[in-house]
């Protein structure tokens, strides 16, 4: 772990695998960017420089919960680059990471060099994900022994009557096998969310997606986004959208895979970004 110290003097802490030429990785979550791992021995070709986000993992809580605010967080990559002396950088983002991926690119597009978006959230440009799309996605696992209850809390979000146990349920549907692996990463995963934070992340004014859809087309510099196959989450056709608002960007549809590819295939998730990223 290493710390650095944010503009407004927050300190920040970030993770180092692996060697060669660094890749900046962000968390979705906003939460602890443990739960990457080493991006299914994507480390073993690259170094991953993975960024606690400021108020999660080893990263300090700020004195104002507001400054966890997605565009606020842009200062912080910043001065995350600065901190490696980087004059260009690859960034990888997963899941809501890519919300603050493509803010920072909005601001700061002269120092990303390759833009990769895995299983992206879409917040950030405005695009809708509609309840017949995510359930047209998980309908191939059908025949699996937790579906029906997994099915019928999907729906119970989608009509707005969600509980608790709701979002518990339907976790299977984030993986593209629902076995000790996957149960063990959701268990890690839930213990490192601190919902005060996901609150700010989300606040009024985090996104503008008008300026953001400007901001990318006009980027310039190589993008990727890749799906999973079964993710209702960043499902495939929403995904290609996204891609579509880039000058020009890669889509990849990873078979079989969730909202977490590198755990469902980790040698064809490593060989699809290290094609991309080398």
């Amino acid at each position: 772990m290493e710390l650095f110290t944010a503009h407004d003097g927050t300190e920040l802490a970030y993770h180092v695998f692996g060697d060669g030429p660094p890749v900046v990785c962000l968390p979705g979550g906003p939460q602890d960017s443990a739960y990457l791992g080493e991006l299914g021995g994507l480390s073993a070709h690259r170094q991953l420089v993975m960024l606690d986000l400021r108020g999660t993992g080893r990263s300090a809580m700020p004195a104002d919960v507001a400054s966890c605010r997605c565009d606020r967080l842009v200062d912080d990559v910043e001065a995350l680059r600065e901190c490696l002396g980087l004059e260009r950088m690859d960034l990888l983002a997963h899941s809501g990471g890519a919300n603050l991926a493509v803010r920072y690119v909005g601001r700061h597009p002269e120092h990303v060099d390759r833009l990769a978006l895995i299983t992206p959230s879409v917040q950030a440009v405005g695009i809708e994900i509609t309840d017949a799309l995510r359930r047209e996605t998980v309908l191939p696992r059908r025949n699996e022994p937790w579906f029906p209850e997994a099915f019928a809390a999907l729906e119970a979000i989608g009509a707005g009557r969600a509980g608790a146990d709701c979002w518990q349920a339907v976790a299977p549907f984030s993986y593209g096998r629902w076995d000790e692996v996957a149960q063990a990463h959701k268990a890690t995963e839930d213990r490192q969310m601190n919902m005060e934070v996901v609150a700010a992340f989300n606040a009024d004014g985090a996104f503008d997606p008008d300026s953001t859809r400007a901001a990318l087309a006009r980027f310039d510099s190589p993008v990727l986004l890749l799906a999973g196959e079964l993710d209702p989450g960043a499902p495939p056709p929403t995904t290609a959208e996204f891609a579509g608002l880039f000058r020009s960007a890669e889509f990849a549809v990873q078979p079989g895979a969730g909202h977490f590819p590198w755990l469902d295939d980790a040698d064809r998730f490593v060989a699809t970004n290290l094609s991309f990223l080398r």
